[in-house]
């Protein structure tokens, strides 16, 4: 018997990725503009809260309990359609919002779903088959599904929110990075580009989809098991906007060997053909004055390094047994790219 998820209906002859105007991540408000907005959120002083607002950590977590020993996390992310196919969309929204849980070192408990829908347009047996792509990888990470949310919506959006539980001394934080360590990177890079090839031309990347739907939650349970204390997920943003959170955060520069970050199958190539997204050249305008770029290093490096991932990776400070290193964290500030 096949451990394959089983889809529930036949596809309809729709592009999905046609309706929207963005994909995925690189759909995200663009990171400067988005920290001017939730500015004005700034300023709250609660004492049962451990992570909040202040360093654009990946879920919030709040402690709870007679002796204070658990931490309840709380994170939300949906999006428009990345792939055509409703069933992957699914599946890859569903592990980028488990993302956030695991990418702070927690497990997650529950989740729910969060849809945007165009009733008038797109029948509901092509949602049906979204929602069950995302409770197939629900399934696999032991997280039930539970309700959710949904609105009529001339684009559609797909997502979940996610309650986690950690401990709060073991939290992996934005600024808890430290100079003098490797820098870690679970998945490849370059699944932006894929996908925009892919709204571009239809051209489907079986292993950009791979790459989506893998849960980052074994990635987060070594770097536990490492010892690291400051890790985020690279979605959106790209691996330079991350990059630059964290060491903003923490106080530290970071140290980048372009030769040593993994790419998905496709991603080169796809760079070369010119399938960078909008939120790509948002993303590395936005650090453009903090990134230093050694001998070599051309535009289309800064563009791949600031592709925008949706389910990406987790990028950690420490060595992570098993996953690529790709730089180290040094005194200082700014990111060198060599």
């Amino acid at each position: 018997m096949s451990d394959s998820p089983i889809r529930p209906v036949a596809q309809p002859a729709i592009r999905l990725t046609t309706m929207a105007h963005g994909g995925g991540c690189a759909s995200k408000i663009p990171p400067g503009e988005l920290e001017e907005v939730v500015s004005t959120l700034a300023g709250q002083q609660y004492e049962q809260v451990i992570v909040g607002l202040e360093d654009g950590d990946d879920a919030a977590a709040v402690r709870i309990g007679e002796n204070g020993q658990i931490a309840v996390l709380s994170t939300a992310d949906f999006f428009t359609p990345v792939v055509d196919d409703a069933f992957d969309w699914g599946r890859i929204a569903a592990a980028n919002a488990l993302s956030d849980i695991y990418a702070m070192g927690g497990d997650p408990v529950v989740a729910i779903n969060l849809v945007g829908w165009p009733r008038s347009v797109l029948p509901y047996e092509l949602l049906q088959e979204v929602l069950a792509g995302g409770l197939a990888i629900a399934k696999e990470a032991g997280v039930p599904v539970i309700g959710g949310h949904s609105v009529d919506d001339p684009e559609p959006k797909y997502g979940m929110a996610v309650t986690g539980t950690a401990h709060p001394d073991r939290l992996l934080r934005n600024d808890a990075a430290e100079a003098g360590l490797p820098i870690t990177l679970t998945k490849p890079l370059g699944v932006g580009l894929l996908n925009n090839r892919h709204k571009s031309t239809g051209e489907v990347s079986s292993a950009a989809i791979e790459t989506m739907t893998q849960l980052n939650r074994d990635a987060s349970k070594a770097a536990l098991a490492a010892g690291a204390k400051a890790a985020t997920d690279v979605t959106g943003f790209g691996l330079l906007g991350h990059l630059f959170k964290m060491g903003r955060a923490s106080g530290v520069g970071m140290v980048i060997d372009r030769a040593a970050v993994p790419l998905v199958e496709g991603a080169a190539e796809a760079l070369r053909d010119g399938y960078v997204s909008g939120g790509t050249r948002r993303n590395l305008d936005w650090v453009r004055e903090d990134v230093r770029a050694g001998a070599g290093i051309g535009e289309e490096d800064l563009l791949l390094l600031a592709d925008a991932q949706t389910s990406g990776g987790l990028l950690v400070i420490g060595e992570v047994p098993g996953y690529p290193i790709i730089g180290e964290t040094v005194e200082g500030s700014g990111i060198d790219v060599r």
